[in-house]
């Protein structure tokens, strides 16, 4: 098994969040569903990072999967 990421985008996903829901960011950067989990993982030993949004608001999900701030966008993508 794998555990190391693949970069899905060099970019973020900026997501309109609903405060109090619960998201599920995919870690491995397999999904089809990106920034989110399809279940993709399995074949790693990665698992997705849960997110549970405070308030209603855009946020921005790291897509390169490097981010010292998973699952937000901490700006690393920049220096890949």
């Amino acid at each position: 098994m794998s555990d190391t990421p693949l970069i899905a985008q060099n970019a973020p996903y900026p997501v309109e969040v609903s405060a109090g829901k619960t998201y599920f960011w995919c870690a491995c950067g397999r999904s089809a569903k990106q920034p989110f989990c399809d279940g993709s993982h399995k074949v790693t030993d990665i698992t997705p990072i849960k997110y549970t949004a405070e308030a209603d608001r855009k946020v921005f999900f790291c897509g390169c999967k490097q981010s010292s701030k998973k699952p937000l966008c901490d700006g690393t993508h920049k220096t890949l």
